[in-house]
């Protein structure tokens, strides 16, 4: 099994712990985005620790794509831990998640008037982003204080990421909000996050037998969806064609106002679709171009 391994106290928790659960059946890896000064550094330390315990251990360096630099960076760390797992043939990743992320997590989305989906929590198993690899989360249930200290019971070093207190960041805000409202029970909060996951589940699966049930294709690549289904689902299985019909990049909130417009009987586009209410249902076609001049 791979580790995530990044210096931090929760990822060096996770290393003493996996190492002293499966010895000798684990390696750790470490991204080094090359963002700071001392990534380099913080690596080696990672390295260190591993050769004290017995740990092989890698250095994955990767550039990360300009734009969110945050999300750049999560794409840019997975896509490098999933082609270290194939080269080492580890069937899992483990990271170091826990109980206080899935807070931070709720809490942010539900200020953004996330979905279902959005507040969904991760769940203790899942897949690699972008891959068909394992990924585990074996630190869900754990506070941030309590791997703190299985960090200094085993005499680790850590580092703390300056970003983590950065307050140009939503994550970093959150966090100091959280830690300033003693009453808040994150381990609750985690479980709600939880609650939600099943919920998303359940979602999904009641979205895939409307997808079979309700939606027939054309010979002219059209789509006629009848459907049936709570408006939750109808979302789901709409988000579904208009990316089969090509566009990836619809967000949520139009496919929530184009189900509502639908839903008054008029005709409406996204993307490059054209969505028409049928007595038969609603037709999805490519949208005819624009003529020179239209407004």
């Amino acid at each position: 099994m791979g580790l995530a391994v990044s210096g931090g106290p929760d990822s060096m928790a996770l290393l003493q712990l996996a190492a002293a659960a499966r010895p000798g059946s684990v390696e750790a890896g470490t991204v080094d985005h090359g963002l700071r000064a001392d990534s380099a550094a913080e690596a080696q330390m990672v390295a260190a620790a591993c050769a004290k315990i017995g740990v092989p251990h890698a250095v994955l360096r990767v550039q990360v794509a300009h734009g969110n630099l945050q999300s750049s960076a999560r794409a840019a760390r997975y896509a490098a831990l999933a082609g270290w797992l194939g080269e080492r043939g580890l069937a899992a990743l483990a990271t170091a998640h826990h109980a206080d992320d899935q807070a931070e997590t709720l809490l942010m989305r539900l200020n953004r008037a996330s979905g279902v989906a959005g507040l969904a929590g991760v769940r203790a198993r899942g897949l690699v982003p972008n891959s068909s690899l394992t990924l585990l989360r074996p630190l869900l249930s754990y506070r941030r204080t309590e791997l703190a200290a299985v960090v200094a019971a085993a005499g680790f070093p850590s580092v703390q990421d300056p970003s983590n207190a950065d307050d140009r960041y939503d994550r970093a805000r959150m966090r100091k909000t959280i830690a300033a409202a003693s009453w808040l029970d994150i381990p609750a909060i985690a479980a709600s996050a939880a609650h939600l996951a099943d919920a998303d589940a359940a979602l999904d699966w009641a979205a895939a037998r409307e997808w079979n049930e309700a939606v027939s294709w054309n010979a002219d690549g059209s789509a006629l969806y009848r459907r049936s289904a709570p408006r939750a689902v109808a979302l789901r299985v709409m988000a579904r064609i208009i990316k089969e019909m090509g566009n990836e990049n619809s967000r949520g909130g139009q496919v929530a106002q184009l189900h509502d417009t639908l839903i008054t009987g008029k005709s409406a586009t996204i993307g490059t679709l054209m969505v028409q209410p049928l007595k038969s249902g609603w037709h999805f076609s490519i949208a005819p171009p624009r003529q020179n001049g239209a407004r």
